[in-house]
């Protein structure tokens, strides 16, 4: 397809996400270049990201995950650089890779989203877990793939969730548990794809089960009432939106038995592997994953 011109596909990178970034990464460029899209591998830990120009690139589909790829650096300097690119502009990708930030605007909003605080070295962890309850979840703000995150379950653990997320990023956060079913939903452009529910083994959804077992159980459809799943639907959107996300991205919910629901997260460069939940909502609406991946390419633009 030459009306692409020359297409990067920025993998890898330096995050603790590479190697999930890498997986996605070879992913994408097999459905491009079986396409017949000119699509080349870039990795900018290795390449200097301003060779791009001088190879003549002149669109580039990032594939990055985590830090320096996902949270408005990379972008940016594409924008500088002039070249279009996939999915959300530099501010947005900052503000969703930030989720303390990210549950600010939401709240601003009128968005639900569950009770927070943020910790520092210096918090009272007792008066942490009066407010938000136990079990509860310590995080780091801005790493994704489950790293560095805690299900605390009794008052003392919290100190050691603190230090294992202090590790990983000076923003920490702890968050209401939420009890109930874990879904994500998809978005393409203004388009919202099925909303997929995740059965985990034990309510686990961490880093070796998203990527690494076939342990965990997709559905898609959901299996929630229609109304229900409008609402998600109509929620995860407008949470799209006022972060000011655009191209694709994908939001992830916890539903409870009442069937109220809390948005935790959102991803602007969601994971493309063989076990990823982009791909499964597009295969649920009639899209494979090589349409999907040349409809995100299409949307490349700059800020």
């Amino acid at each position: 397809m030459s009306g692409f011109g020359k297409v990067a596909v920025l993998m890898g990178g330096s995050s603790a996400e590479r190697e999930i970034s890498l997986i996605s990464g070879k992913a994408v460029l097999a459905a491009l270049c079986g396409q017949g899209v000119d699509a080349h591998a870039f990795d900018p830990s290795i390449q200097p990201i301003w060779d791009l120009p001088k190879e003549n690139f002149s669109r580039v589909f990032i594939i990055l995950h985590g830090r320096l790829g996902e949270d408005g650096t990379v972008q940016g300097a594409l924008d500088l650089l002039g070249i279009p690119y996939t999915g959300s502009g530099v501010m947005a990708s900052a503000l969703s890779m930030d989720k303390w930030r990210t549950k600010l605007v939401w709240q601003g909003a009128g968005l639900p989203t569950p009770k927070f605080r943020m910790l520092t070295a210096q918090s009272d962890f007792t008066r942490v877990i009066t407010d938000l309850g136990l079990p509860l979840i310590v995080k780091p703000a801005r790493e994704g793939s489950s790293i560095g995150v805690t299900k605390v379950d009794t008052a003392n653990e919290i100190a050691a969730a603190f230090d294992l997320a202090y590790r990983l990023d000076p923003l920490v956060i702890a968050e209401e548990f939420v009890a109930g079913q874990e879904l994500t939903v998809a978005l393409l452009g203004d388009s919202v794809l099925p909303p997929v529910r995740i059965e985990a083994p034990l309510g686990k959804y961490d880093y070796a089960n998203k990527y690494f077992t076939d342990a965990v159980r997709y559905h898609c459809p959901a299996g929630i009432r229609a109304n229900l799943e409008a609402d998600i639907n109509a929620a995860s959107l407008r949470a799209f939106q006022v972060l000011g996300c655009r191209g694709w991205g994908r939001a992830d919910l916890m539903l409870r038995p009442d069937g109220s629901f809390s948005l935790l997260e959102m991803n602007t460069v969601p994971g493309m592997t063989g076990h990823s939940l982009a791909p499964i909502a597009a295969r649920a609406a009639g899209m494979s994953f090589e349409t999907l991946v040349l409809r995100i390419l299409e949307g490349a633009q700059l800020a």
